[in-house]
């Protein structure tokens, strides 16, 4: 039965069929790769280059990334704090933006905003950022320029190999990390090296 079975497969059309099911599983995969970059529709179209371009402050609305692991999502409350200080909706005649309309109601039926997170790790991967703002790291390094966004979506596939290349290029022993060729740097960039790019650091 197997023989018979890799015996058809040999023949012309059973290579046209097995090249065809090799081109449907691809073809699914990047699909599936691609779906799970695509940004989630937000319930509302939050504008990041219009807060940005005021100077709000990320952590301001995601101040979670100081502390945790989750940079935390912004509340109706904490948008509606802002929101309704402005004066040019404090005339009951002038007509609120759509998505206006939408926080005010969420804040007027008492219901929290159902935010999508965009950017997600795996259960299998712990990511933390306080130690990346601690070594420096702006938010747009990883999150790119969302002073260039409306809603939010990933810049870069955000995956293992990145996050190593990084690892590995922010302890490189060259003349950027270690500009007087410093034996002691040398032995901490190595250090450092061995332990952000050690399995358990991100799989514990």
């Amino acid at each position: 039965m197997i023989k018979k079975f890799f015996d058809a497969l040999n023949q012309p059309l059973g290579r046209v069929g097995l090249l065809i099911a090799a081109l449907v599983v691809l073809s699914g995969a990047v699909w599936g790769i691609a779906q799970a970059q695509k940004p989630p529709e937000q319930p509302i179209q939050f504008p990041h280059k219009l807060h940005v371009g005021l100077g709000i402050q990320c952590l301001y609305c995601h101040p979670g990334a100081l502390r945790g692991p989750s940079p935390g999502l912004p509340t109706e409350s904490k948008c509606w704090g802002c929101h309704q200080q402005l004066q040019r909706f404090a005339d009951p005649t002038t007509p609120w933006p759509t998505e206006l309309q939408k926080l005010r109601d969420y804040v007027q039926q008492g219901k929290p905003i159902q935010w999508i997170p965009v950017a997600q790790v795996p259960d299998f991967v712990h990511f933390v950022h306080r130690p990346h703002i601690a070594a420096g790291l702006n938010c747009e390094t990883c999150h790119g320029d969302v002073s260039k966004m409306t809603v939010y979506e990933n810049p870069q596939v955000i995956n293992m190999g990145w996050c190593l290349n990084c690892h590995r290029a922010k302890t490189e022993d060259n003349s950027q990390n270690n500009p007087t060729n410093d034996p002691a740097v040398s032995a901490m960039l190595a250090e450092k090296r061995t332990k952000l790019t050690d399995c358990s650091t991100c799989h514990y």
